[in-house]
């Protein structure tokens, strides 16, 4: 991975944390209307990519995006069904969703470290 592509993965993952962070400490402030939303989006679409990083980027990439839209739009119209809504308690839920898809991805598919090239014996 190139030191610019892993600058910006960190960019954003610290991006993501402090929207997550702001919302859930309820700390106003202008960039909140920023980065929560962004920590919506991309964590459970990462999460989903991660499941499919041996797949072509771009699909991978789209299916991330429908699935981050998905789930958003499904947790939002049960929180309303259920007249429990909370912008906490929305960032926390994704919060745990992503971290379940990521340790899903880490049991089923190994942590990506040990490569092992195929055809060869």
């Amino acid at each position: 991975m190139s030191i610019n592509r892993r600058v910006l993965m960190w960019a954003l993952v610290l991006a993501c944390v402090t929207g997550a962070v702001i919302a859930l400490a309820g700390i106003d402030t202008p960039l909140r209307l920023v980065l929560t939303p962004l920590f919506l989006l991309v964590v459970p679409g990462a999460a989903v990519v991660g499941l499919l990083r041996d797949r072509d980027p771009l699909e991978a990439l789209s299916v991330g995006a429908a699935a981050s839209l998905v789930v958003n739009v499904l947790l939002a119209a049960a929180m309303l069904t259920f007249d429990a809504w909370s912008p906490r308690a929305g960032v926390a839920t994704i919060a745990v969703l992503g971290g379940f898809i990521y340790v899903l991805r880490v049991l089923y598919r190994g942590s990506g470290s040990l490569q092992t090239e195929q055809g060869v014996r």
